[in-house]
């Protein structure tokens, strides 16, 4: 909805020049307080420059002068989102969802479907539902190839398809399992969005690995080119974290095909081979919450490598500080309310005690305050709580060098985060939650043989940072030996996994052949 007023704002913000987009705006404001362009305009360019929470007060005032303007809240649901407000994201979507026009319904869908695992309100039954309403809506147009599995007499052709094989901080997740493939009895297809693997990423190079870059190429036509490629077993590492590529799912084009490290809750595909998971972050009682069978791999279905270096383990930093730091490195979309009252309340628990959390989304002077607001409303105030922005990867790993303890955020839990915190020393404590999501730090701690930073529920995981909190002795013990204990183990033993992926995907080859 344009406005004559608003049109020199409009332009550089067109012109991608956001801080004069956002002055004009404001000035525009000046003049013309209820103007809705103008508030819907700013909270799009604060949006855009990372300015979350001055974006969620610009684009509720817009909505409430015109409560039908979808897209206003569309991009309301994205900012809310950011810094952790997941149910009152999901809320704006749903209306979004019922008011909206087929693209705005299908968008809405969409951004459901992919939050819906960290959405303290949702269960794993209304996860499901979420999902599987975003796959019916995909799956309306496309036609399925339903490709059949193939006698071979070589190796069996195995597609990994993933959008982040150029970024070395995610691939220490899985890319180790990937390059222990038996060459010999397994060609292995590298399907890239955005960035090809490298070896500064962590890909070990063979000659006869296949590399495709797609980016840009429609699931349509990337199907067709599985087909006529052979690929036997494709394995989607993404989940809803490239959404886009999921539905290529849906066409079947290779006649295996599962979900694996990206996924932390059902697809919403029905006709999936399964979701590679494990015991501990989907127990068999809860199959019925899933659209596809888990197929659960013994220990975890995540293991590391740390194929980079990486800093030093330092002394427990209280040593020196004279007081006992918890932290959290988690992204702030991950810090719900009930995680700042829960971290709030393990603080004030021991006293003398403070905070440092850092993210990207603490580099804005606006996040800063909000988090701090939130804090302080349950009585962590001054320099009790710090919040810094982000940093380069390895810069950014030092910072656990400020941190006794590290504490997880839920229902959306660390993964990548997870085993940082345990390699750089640091207990790191999380509990038993309700869903994959929230069991994700689970399965790798007790694959590390940590399990005893696992509590049982909320009020156990206040209790353990407090009792943790107030002998710190006994994790700056831990520290000094921790990182060469979990070398040793099941969450740092990608061979070892990559053997029980290589028998799960000739076997389920062999059931598909026999029908």
């Amino acid at each position: 909805m344009a406005a004559p007023a608003c049109a020199l704002a409009d332009s550089l913000h067109a012109a991608g020049r956001l801080p004069e987009a956002i002055a004009a705006y404001r000035a525009v404001l000046r003049q013309t307080p209820g103007l809705y362009p103008a508030w819907y305009g700013l909270g799009c360019a604060l949006y855009t420059a990372g300015c979350f929470a001055d974006a969620i007060a610009a684009l509720r005032r817009a909505v409430k002068i015109l409560p039908g303007a979808l897209p206003a809240r569309a991009t309301l649901g994205e900012a809310l989102y950011a810094l952790g407000h997941v149910g009152e994201s999901n809320q704006q979507y749903s209306r979004i969802a019922r008011d909206g026009d087929a693209t705005l319904r299908h968008l809405a869908l969409g951004n459901i479907a992919c939050a819906a695992p960290s959405d303290p309100s949702m269960d794993n039954a209304a996860i499901r539902h979420a999902r599987e309403a975003w796959i019916a809506a995909e799956a309306a147009a496309i036609r399925p190839l339903n490709t059949p599995a193939r006698l071979r007499d070589g190796k069996i052709r195995i597609g990994y398809l993933g959008a982040f094989f150029g970024s070395k901080n995610w691939m220490k997740g899985y890319l180790g399992t990937i390059n222990a493939h038996d060459r010999d009895r397994f060609e292995v297809h590298f399907i890239a969005d955005r960035a090809v693997p490298t070896a500064a990423a962590g890909y070990r190079d063979h000659p006869d690995d296949r590399i495709w870059g797609v980016t840009g190429v429609s699931n349509e036509k990337l199907a067709s080119l599985l087909v006529e490629n052979g690929i036997d077993v494709l394995v989607d590492l993404n989940g809803y974290s490239f959404q886009r590529r999921l539905p290529l799912l849906l066409y079947r084009a290779a006649p295996v095909q599962f979900s694996w490290v990206g996924m932390y809750g059902t697809t919403g595909i029905a006709g999936l081979d399964g979701v590679i998971g494990d015991a501990a972050v989907a127990p068999p009682a809860e199959d019925a919450c899933y659209s596809e069978p888990i197929r659960r791999v013994p220990h975890s279905y995540l293991t590391f490598d740390m194929f980079y270096e990486t800093p030093a383990v330092v002394p427990a930093p209280y040593l020196t500080a004279g007081c006992v730091t918890f932290g959290s490195l988690a992204s702030a979309y991950k810090i719900t309310d009930a995680v700042v009252a829960a971290w709030a309340r393990i603080v004030l628990g021991v006293p003398g005690s403070r905070l440092l959390l850092r993210n990207r989304a603490l580099g804005e002077a606006g996040n800063r305050a909000a988090f701090a607001a939130r804090f302080a409303a349950h009585g962590l105030t001054g320099d009790r709580l710090l919040l810094e922005g982000g940093a380069e990867h390895v810069e950014f790993l030092r910072t656990y060098d400020r941190i006794d303890i590290a504490l997880d955020a839920f229902p959306y839990n660390g993964g990548t985060t997870t085993a940082e915190a345990i390699w750089q020393g640091l207990p790191l404590l999380t509990f038993d939650g309700d869903r994959w999501a929230s069991r994700t730090s689970r399965t790798i701690l007790l694959a590390a043989g940590l399990g005893e930073y696992v509590a049982p529920n909320v009020a156990g995981f206040v209790a353990l940072g407090i009792e943790h909190g107030r002998s710190p002795h006994v994790a700056a013990e831990r520290r000094k030996s921790q990182r060469a204990r979990l070398a040793q183990t099941p969450a740092f033993d990608p061979i070892g996994l990559c053997r029980t992926l290589e028998a799960l995907y000739e076997q389920t080859l062999r059931d598909r052949l026999a029908g």
